[in-house]
C-alpha cells in the first residue's frame, strides 16, 4: 500500500509540475514546417481532416486545437486541419495539346473532361485540341467539365462510286484497287440467263459519293452448287515471291463464308515460297497482294483470273489439286 501510494503521488506530481509548452500559432503555416516545429517542441501532430479554403493555400494549416498560446505538457497532441486549396481553380491552357495529355492536366487541377467535338483541319494533327470552353485563365469551380474541339486531321478524299454492274469479277476488283476503294463482302446468286462471274449489283451504287478506302459489297452471278461437299474442304496454295533485293509485303486476302479478311499479312524475303491452306468451296475467292499491288484474283469455282498486265505470273503460283478434307487434314 505504501509503494502504491508513493507511485500515485509521483505520477500526479509529474503531471502537475511537468514541463509546459506554449502552443505556437500554426494557422497559415506549411504542413511540413508545422510538423518540424511541433516535433522540436516535443508535441505530437495529428491531422484531423482537410477542407477547401479560398484564403489559405493548399497543404497549409487552416485550423488548430489547442489554440495558439495555450500551455500543454510535452508529448500531448496538437490537432490540425489542412487546406485543400481554393474551391475554384484557373482553367489551364490546353490548346495545341494531345487529348490524352490534356486529360492528365485536367485531373491534376481537379477538373473533368466534358463534351468533345471533332472537325477536319489540315493545319492540326488528329487528336490535337483546337479550342476549349471555358477558355484558358477562366476561374471555375473544381470538378467543372471542360469541353474540347479536337482535330480529325486532313479531310478524307471523297470519290464517286464507279459503275461495276456488268463487269467481270476480276475487272471489278482491279477497278476498285485503282479507285482507292476496298472489297467488302461478296454474295453469290444464280441467274442462268447471264454470264457467270459478272457483277449483278454493288453497294454503294454507282455515282454515290464515297470516302477513299470505303468497303464495296458485291453481288456476283454464279451457278448453284450441285453438291455441298466442296464447302468443307481445304486447298493448299503455293506462291513464290518475286525476286529482288528488299523484303516484300505479301497479303493473302480471302472472301469466304460471307466475310472478307486477311489470312496472311507478312514481310518475306525475295524468292521465298509461301504455302497457305485455304478453306471453303466454290464460293471462296482469294486475292494475292504483293507490296499492296493486286497480283491475282483466284476462285476455286473457276480458272484463276490473272491481270493481263502481269504476264508470267502463272508460273509463280500453284494450287495443289488434291483436296484436303476435314477427315484427313
Amino acid at each position: 500500500m505504501l509503494v502504491t501510494a508513493l507511485a500515485a503521488y509521483l505520477t500526479l506530481r509529474w503531471i502537475v509540475t511537468g514541463e509546459d509548452v506554449v502552443v505556437p500559432d500554426l494557422v497559415g503555416k506549411d504542413v511540413v514546417y508545422t510538423l518540424e516545429l511541433l516535433t522540436d517542441l516535443g508535441l505530437n501532430t495529428k491531422v484531423s481532416g482537410h477542407e477547401y479554403s479560398a484564403e489559405i493555400p493548399k497543404n497549409h494549416v487552416t485550423f488548430q486545437q489547442p489554440e495558439p498560446g495555450s500551455e500543454i505538457k510535452k508529448d500531448r497532441d496538437v490537432r490540425i486541419v489542412v487546406s485543400k486549396g481554393p474551391q475554384t481553380v484557373t482553367v489551364p491552357n490546353l490548346i495545341g495539346l494531345d487529348i490524352h495529355a490534356a486529360n492528365v492536366i485536367l485531373e491534376e487541377n481537379g477538373l473533368t473532361r466534358g463534351v468533345t467535338s471533332e472537325t477536319y483541319d489540315e493545319s492540326a494533327e488528329a487528336g490535337q485540341i483546337m479550342g476549349q470552353v471555358p477558355g484558358p485563365g477562366t476561374l471555375v469551380e473544381r470538378g467543372m467539365p471542360i469541353d474540347f474541339l479536337t482535330a480529325l486531321g486532313d479531310r478524307p478524299v471523297n470519290l464517286v462510286m464507279p459503275r461495276l454492274k456488268g463487269r467481270s469479277m476480276r475487272d471489278a476488283v482491279l477497278l476498285l484497287e485503282r479507285s482507292q476503294l476496298s472489297l467488302g463482302q461478296i454474295e453469290y446468286v444464280a441467274d442462268a440467263d447471264l454470264p457467270e462471274e459478272i457483277i449483278l449489283k454493288h453497294d454503294p451504287p454507282a455515282g454515290f459519293p464515297v470516302p477513299a478506302g470505303s468497303l464495296v459489297h458485291l453481288t456476283v452471278n454464279r451457278k448453284k452448287h450441285e453438291t455441298m461437299a466442296d464447302d468443307h474442304t481445304f486447298r493448299l496454295f503455293s506462291y513464290a515471291v518475286s525476286p529482288g533485293f528488299l523484303k516484300k509485303h505479301v497479303r493473302f486476302r480471302i472472301n469466304a463464308f460471307g466475310l472478307v479478311y486477311d489470312l496472311l499479312d507478312v514481310l518475306v524475303k525475295p524468292g521465298q515460297r509461301l504455302e497457305v491452306l485455304l478453306p471453303g468451296g466454290k464460293d471462296t475467292r482469294f486475292f494475292l497482294y504483293e507490296d499492296d499491288d493486286l497480283l491475282l484474283a483466284h476462285s476455286f469455282g473457276s480458272r484463276a483470273a490473272l491481270p493481263t498486265s502481269l504476264p508470267g505470273l502463272e508460273a509463280g503460283f500453284t494450287v495443289r489439286e488434291e483436296i484436303l478434307s476435314e477427315d484427313n487434314t
